[in-house]
């Protein structure tokens, strides 16, 4: 595997196999040669000049001040009063539907309309009951946590100096 997109490793703008996120624009792709350097009023050229290294905190340090955060626990909180309900509930509503089927399949097989009999009925339920929990699990978020969470995330972005790991 030593060439791709047909050139050889060596060359300018090759993949690398050691790059998992390979960005055609970012490795050059497209630019030209002398790209990286800038001209001065003179017509010469020069390097561009270095970017100087933010100073910040040391990441592991913030992120547990974050995590011990009394608003960091509040959102946790809120998240984990709706998400710990909502799987129970849905999860027993999901067995219901499995134990009647296999328990009582002359109860699941009693017609309601025509072809429609309850069995029919309680496995549309299932499809409407996810789609119900997805939209209550967005609006919960974005009513309960987003902002908090958003805010959460500034702070840390201004403690690290907005470096990633």
């Amino acid at each position: 595997m030593d060439k791709q997109d047909g050139r050889s490793v060596g060359e300018p703008g090759a993949l690398r196999l050691e790059d998992p996120w390979y960005d055609a624009l970012a490795s050059g792709w497209g630019e030209r040669d002398d790209a990286a350097e800038t001209t001065d009023v003179w017509g010469g050229t020069q390097p561009p000049p270095p970017v100087p290294e933010p100073q910040s905190a040391p990441h592991d340090e913030v992120y547990l001040a974050v995590q011990r955060s009394e608003a960091f626990q509040e959102v946790r909180r809120r998240y984990r009063r709706f998400v710990l309900p909502g799987t129970v509930v849905f999860l027993g509503w999901y067995l219901a539907y499995v134990i009647a089927a296999t328990a009582a399949p002359d109860l699941m097989a009693h017609r309601v309309a025509g072809a429609l009999n309850i069995a029919m009925l309680a496995g549309l339920g299932q499809f409407a009951t996810t789609f119900l929990l997805t939209w209550a699990y967005a609006r919960h978020a974005r009513l309960r946590r987003d902002s908090a969470a958003l805010d959460i995330r500034w702070e840390t972005q201004e403690l690290t100096g907005g470096n990633i790991r």
